[in-house]
């Protein structure tokens, strides 16, 4: 992996990283790069895999691109996801571990609450929220 130096440098070369066309202050979407044409082959079809998985991260992950970027964008993502993963776990020597379906929701708690709430109440509903308790079991 030292080849390669950074996570980023290692999706580039495996044609898995986003493009980047900007000009005179406008940022456009970019295509990506051909890369290894069979390392990226196999980064979609794992990124294909892991999408189909249920309550994992990448699965997450690619729920909540594909809605706003699209299915195909999304896996491209999920794919970038997996190459910055096995590149930390090859330079650091350490097992992959699962950060769960709920990650996002965990990541900013408050904001989520406070959006789901919002939108609940633009239903016509009035909504009090209380924090339940943990319980002793």
């Amino acid at each position: 992996m030292s080849r390669f130096e950074t996570a980023p440098r290692l999706a580039a070369w495996a044609g898995v990283a986003p493009g980047n066309d900007e000009s005179a202050g406008k940022q456009r979407s970019g295509k990506t790069r051909k890369g290894n044409r069979p390392l990226r082959a196999i980064l979609t079809q794992l990124a294909h895999a892991a999408v189909r998985t249920k309550d994992t991260y990448l699965s997450a992950l690619y729920q909540r691109l594909a809605v706003r970027r699209g299915k195909k964008r999304a896996i491209i993502a999920v794919a970038h996801s997996i190459m910055w993963s096995v590149f930390h776990m090859l330079s650091r020597n350490e097992v992959y571990r699962e950060m769960g379906a709920n990650y996002f929701d965990e990541r900013r708690r408050q904001f989520t609450v406070d959006r789901l709430t919002r939108r609940i109440e633009r239903l016509g509903y009035r909504v009090h929220l209380e924090p339940v308790a943990a319980s002793a079991a």
